[in-house]
């Protein structure tokens, strides 16, 4: 699992297979060093531990070896619910992706559906951005940062149509369906004050837009074109804005009226 330099993460994330039948478990590399160089704890001491896909707890240090921490874990908190968003996503130049996992994370997505589109271009497949054991460790951090447990479930895609009209269905089952385009009418605060605490699935396209051809299928499969305003935004802060914004509309504010123009 890597940390950033000088980030202090507020969960210590576990794979179930790290603790025993004793709830015994051992840190070494990145999460060993974290608790001793950043967080400072010392033998004794308790940390905040999470158990991934599973609930919240805490764990005592036991010991400290030369690269490596014993601990004794209580998991005695409640498993989070699985966040209320999923995110269908245009593939984004590699290195935009690579920035996006963890914050995909740390903001909170149920699944993370990644697709080619028209405006797309082939190679972005092709980079190891997309391999599980690159991206993986990325969401984790994503989720110590923001002290969830819940690992967004990942799904690459090279065509486009067989996805919307064939899979998308067995894949997210939000029936709420949100595309963001120039075009649409509609803002995340009027979708929010009708469709309050409802799952959604919102598609994001790529830098240059969706295609016509691309913005009809996704409207004949049930997705609102919701506008994004007068600004062209980049696809990271976009996705971000959307993100934010949607989680507010629908889950966390007050009457989802969020008061903004996307």
């Amino acid at each position: 699992m890597s940390f950033q330099n000088g980030t202090i993460v507020n969960l210590i994330l576990l794979e179930p297979g790290e603790v025993d039948a004793k709830r015994c478990a051992v840190l070494g590399g990145g999460r060993s060093r974290h608790v001793r160089e950043v967080l400072g704890a010392k033998a004794g001491d308790s940390i905040r531990v999470g158990l991934l896909d599973g609930p919240y707890g805490s764990a005592t240090i036991q010991e400290m070896r030369d690269e490596e921490l014993v601990l004794s874990c209580e998991f005695d908190g409640e498993t989070p619910p699985v966040p209320a968003i999923d995110l269908l996503l245009a593939m984004p130049r590699p290195k935009v992706m690579k920035r996006l996992w963890a914050q995909f994370a740390a903001i909170g997505i149920g699944r993370i559906i990644i697709t080619n589109a028209a405006r797309v271009e082939r190679n972005y497949f092709d980079t190891h951005v997309l391999d599980e054991d690159f991206f993986r460790p990325l969401l984790i951090e994503g989720l110590q940062q923001a002290r969830d447990t819940r690992l967004p479930r990942v799904s690459i895609h090279r065509r486009f149509r067989p996805l919307i009209e064939d899979e998308l269905g067995s894949i997210s089952d939000t029936k709420l369906r949100i595309v963001a385009d120039p075009s649409g009418t509609k803002t995340i605060g009027e979708i929010g004050k009708s469709r309050r605490g409802e799952r959604a699935l919102i598609a994001v396209g790529p830098e240059g837009g969706w295609v016509p051809f691309e913005l009809d299928l996704l409207a004949k499969h049930n997705f609102i074109a919701c506008g994004l305003g007068p600004r062209t935004l980049r696809t990271d802060t976009a996705c971000i804005a959307l993100l934010a914004l949607l989680h507010e509309a629908l889950h966390d504010g007050p009457g989802g009226d969020v008061g903004h123009t996307i």
